[in-house]
């Protein structure tokens, strides 16, 4: 297996600059999505810079000096937000004075490096980057409720417009984002993500301790965990599953966590049926602190997702010693390397087989489990933020 971060752009070897940074903190509050976690563990590394002469952080309107903690929400944003989603003249009015109303706070700050990490830039901000998480809204529209697809389009498409370089997740997003759009390749950076410190893996006793409140013992459960909605394509997870022979379903229930998405009716009432039939368990939103737990005690972690700007759960899994099984799609062959089974997202028969495979055989699952150790470590929260300065260095 060789080194992964092989890609390197001219501009590292460009002398250092001193560099003033105003990043972005909306996606920072409880409970931590992906966006937020990669918002919060980039901006912790950024702070130990000595390449950042000042870094100042950006709530809503407020600018701060201090980032602040998991704990904090953000009760009139959060409510804001509800109302974009659920209403189309509430969605106009927020894209139209959310950004200027950041802008007028960034006004001024004209020696600063703005960097939104969640999509989104504010109008007339001279030196800005933001970040691409992935082009879903674009490439697969179908996945997400029209009324988010109708906002996202038209704000990506002026972040794209405003933005003096892009960051991506993967190098897979990097060239889909350049190609899509016509854009110069040459602008756009890949800042790769990292699974925290709290996912390795742990004894069996140390996990029963955590899970057992959740009716679980460690080896004798697969997890899938993600939001429920179309993209992830539980629906091919779940018919994957309904095909091992019933003792080994019984035997190893698929346990999934995460929360109720758009669209997702048809798969709770699925989820109740296979929960009375005994193979299924499905625990909604799981506190973040239960989660090193759950992948670390999971026998095999299944994740058929459509579509991925990174893919951080298979790192997560991989960091824990969990082996793992998922599509081949987007993103996810460029992290999980050749640690992983993989199949096309909707070959159920495919699936079926490889989930048999990561519980059965031995011999494969201790070298999954060797090579996602390694595999897990090229990867850090360090190395993002090197990355993510050298497409400062650019602005």
């Amino acid at each position: 297996m060789g080194t992964y971060f092989d890609e390197r752009y001219p501009a590292l070897d460009a002398p250092k600059l001193m560099i003033k940074v105003i990043f972005g903190t909306d996606s920072i509050r409880h409970p931590l999505t992906g966006i937020g976690r990669y918002n919060y563990e980039l901006a912790k590394c950024l702070k130990k810079s000595a390449e950042i002469e000042e870094l100042l952080f950006l709530n809503g309107r407020h600018i701060a000096t201090q980032l602040p903690s998991i704990t904090e929400t953000t009760s009139v944003h959060s409510g804001l937000k509800e109302m974009v989603q659920k209403s189309r003249v509430a969605s106009e009015i927020y894209r139209i004075s959310a950004p200027w109303l950041k802008s007028r706070a960034l006004k001024p700050y004209k020696d600063h490096i703005y960097h939104s990490p969640n999509f989104y830039l504010p109008p007339s901000v001279e030196n800005c980057v933001a970040t691409f998480h992935d082009l879903s809204v674009f490439t697969w529209p179908q996945c997400h409720p029209k009324e988010r697809v109708r906002y996202m389009e038209k704000e990506l498409l002026l972040t794209i417009k405003r933005a003096s370089v892009l960051i991506t997740d993967s190098e897979y997003t990097r060239q889909e984002l350049a190609a899509y759009f016509n854009y110069p390749l040459s602008r756009v950076f890949t800042a790769r993500l990292a699974s925290s410190g709290d996912f390795y893996p742990r004894s069996a006793s140390i996990v029963n301790r955590k899970i057992s409140s959740l009716g679980l013992v460690a080896d004798k459960y697969t997890l899938f965990t993600g939001s429920i909605e179309p993209r992830k394509n539980i629906t091919t997870l779940l018919d994957a599953y309904e095909r091992i022979p019933i003792q080994l379903r019984l035997e190893y229930p698929l346990v999934i966590t995460g929360f109720k998405g758009w669209d997702s009716d048809v798969l709770h009432q699925r989820f109740e049926k296979a929960n009375r039939e005994g193979w299924l368990r499905y625990l909604g939103y799981t506190p973040s602190e239960m989660l090193p737990y759950l992948f670390s005690g999971a026998k095999a972690f299944i994740f058929p997702s459509l579509y991925e700007g990174f893919g951080l759960p298979v790192l997560e899994a991989m960091a824990s010693g969990t082996p793992v099984v998922c599509s081949n799609s987007s993103s996810l062959p460029e992290v999980v390397g050749e640690c992983a089974l993989m199949n096309e997202p909707l070959d159920v028969e495919g699936f079926t087989r490889s989930i048999i495979k990561s519980i059965e055989d031995i011999s494969w699952r201790e070298q999954a489990i060797t090579n996602g150790l390694l595999r897990a470590k090229l990867f850090s929260w360090e190395a993002c933020a090197e990355e993510t300065l050298n497409a400062y260095r650019q602005v």
